[in-house]
């Protein structure tokens, strides 16, 4: 299983290649949302606080919190406004917590719950500044962010 997920999880990260540094990724910055969907594979919906989906697609807006469920051959990108890169791997639920950024001073906050499956994160400016603002929670434990590119996974309950 373990292995099934590490390689779908590499897969996804395929699709990371074109998400850092584009035109979109500059313009979610300067934007009042969390981010917005990169790229997408699979099948992929967000879903909102109030419980209702859409299917995602590339350019999909983000709210602070979201939460981003891939099917068994979904994957997604996904860009923040703080230039963070989350790539969600197939069979994942990723919730957006909490998501705070200031571009002006560089402050916030961000909290991203893994619920299951699988997720690698790329620090943003949030985490290069204050990394002690950044977290991620899994049903076992909480990791707090010392650097800038990891890889997490977790198996549902």
């Amino acid at each position: 299983m373990r292995q099934r997920t590490l390689q779908g999880l590499l897969a996804a990260a395929a699709l990371w290649a074109g998400i850092v540094g584009s035109a979109q990724a500059q313009d979610a910055v300067s934007g009042g949302h969390a981010g917005f969907i990169k790229s997408v594979q699979g099948q992929v919906l967000i879903v909102n606080a109030a419980g209702q989906s859409q299917a995602a697609q590339a350019g999909s807006t983000l709210r602070a919190t979201d939460r981003v469920e891939t099917d068994a051959q979904g994957a997604a990108g996904l860009v923040l406004r703080d230039g963070t890169t989350l790539v969600v791997g197939p069979a994942s639920r990723v919730d957006l917590r909490d998501y705070r950024f200031d571009s002006t001073t560089q402050d916030g906050n961000l909290l991203v719950g893994l619920l299951r499956g699988s997720l690698r994160m790329i620090s943003g400016l949030l985490g290069k500044a204050h990394p002690e603002a950044v977290r991620v929670e899994t049903q076992t434990a909480t990791i707090g962010i010392r650097g800038t590119d990891f890889i997490v996974s977790a198996e549902a309950p």
